[in-house]
């Protein structure tokens, strides 16, 4: 891990706000808001509250309950890891294994990961790669707004999509875009970016607790699940509920090591109790397979280093400040 003591240290923006191009006194911006919108009386406020809290129903079957589960996300085309998952996954003596989508991008041989799944027993919920793989869609849909991110995501899918047969496409398409799982007696939603979009980043800085309050509100679920930004992270909300970013099984975690990171979630005394743990693979035999099938070498200096090289600028501040690059 990196020393935290060595970080850069961000600007200091409390009491300013970020209007257009400028960084002005929060008061003045306040000020300036008020005389530009108008003021909602009390009775609209509080309706419009409920409706924001409002649980919106989903009709998507519970599966289980299960004592303990492995979660991932994000293989990724890294079969080499998933198998070391599946392999962690009945040495822990998981119940069963999810991965909140996108199996494929970035690395080689996308269909190799497609008989460990089916052996494996793994329930996929789809992400934004089984979408556009099964629809044929001309990008990834990854959300990335940067053109040297965008640039890195069309060389990963334009591979990936020239490696898919019809018969991985057909079944990419007909995977769930999210899933409902009971652990013990805690109902927990799986998506992939989150319950709003597919391709949401939700990243620990820029994820409030208000926020994600009111995202298990509006779920119905005492925690929600989810992966997309490759960095696992875990809130243990006020209420008791909790949402879990699995992270990324294809890649590391940005931390300067070649392990990648899974969920493992059980009950324990009528809460969930999650870990985030690291996994061990053949990182090297992966990065020979990615040299063979001519994939870039950023990808392949990233599986060897641990650092990201590419869809570094999608990063918010506090997570960019912990990289290399």
């Amino acid at each position: 891990m990196p020393n935290l003591s060595s970080r850069p240290r961000l600007p200091d923006h409390r009491g300013r706000a970020t209007w257009g191009e400028r960084i002005v006194p929060l008061e003045e911006f306040k000020r300036a808001a008020a005389l530009a919108g108008s003021e909602c009386d009390a009775t609209w406020r509080a309706a419009a509250e409920r409706a924001l809290h409002a649980p919106v129903a989903d009709g998507v079957p519970v599966e289980g309950p299960y004592r303990r589960i492995v979660l991932c996300g994000g293989v990724y085309s890294n079969h080499l890891a998933l198998a070391a998952l599946l392999d962690e996954a009945r040495r822990l003596a998981a119940d069963a294994v999810y991965c909140l989508g996108d199996l494929g991008g970035f690395g080689p041989r996308p269909e190799a990961v497609w008989p460990l799944v089916a052996r494996g027993g793994v329930r996929v919920v789809q992400g934004n790669y089984e979408q556009a793989l099964a629809e044929d869609a001309p990008d990834c849909r990854c959300g990335y707004t940067d053109p040297r991110d965008n640039r890195f995501a069309e060389l990963s899918y334009r591979y990936t999509a020239a490696h898919c047969s019809p018969a991985f496409r057909a079944f990419l398409g007909a995977l769930p875009a999210r899933r409902r799982v009971r652990v013990g007696a805690r109902e927990i939603l799986l998506v992939h970016g989150s319950p709003r979009r597919v391709n949401e980043f939700l990243f620990e800085s820029t994820s409030p607790v208000a926020f994600l309050e009111t995202l298990c509100d509006r779920a119905a679920a005492d925690a929600i699940a989810c992966t997309h930004t490759g960095l696992h992270w875990h809130a243990a909300l006020p209420s008791g509920r909790d949402v879990i970013n699995v992270g990324a099984l294809g890649r590391p975690a940005n931390d300067g090591t070649p392990r990648i990171w899974f969920a493992l979630i059980e009950e324990r005394d009528r809460a969930l109790a999650v870990e985030l743990r690291p996994l061990g693979y053949d990182h090297h035999a992966l990065a020979v397979e990615m040299r063979a099938e001519g994939l870039p070498e950023e990808f392949v200096a990233t599986i060897l280093s641990g650092w990201w090289t590419t869809c570094l600028e999608i990063l918010p501040a506090r997570e960019r400040a912990r990289s290399r690059y």
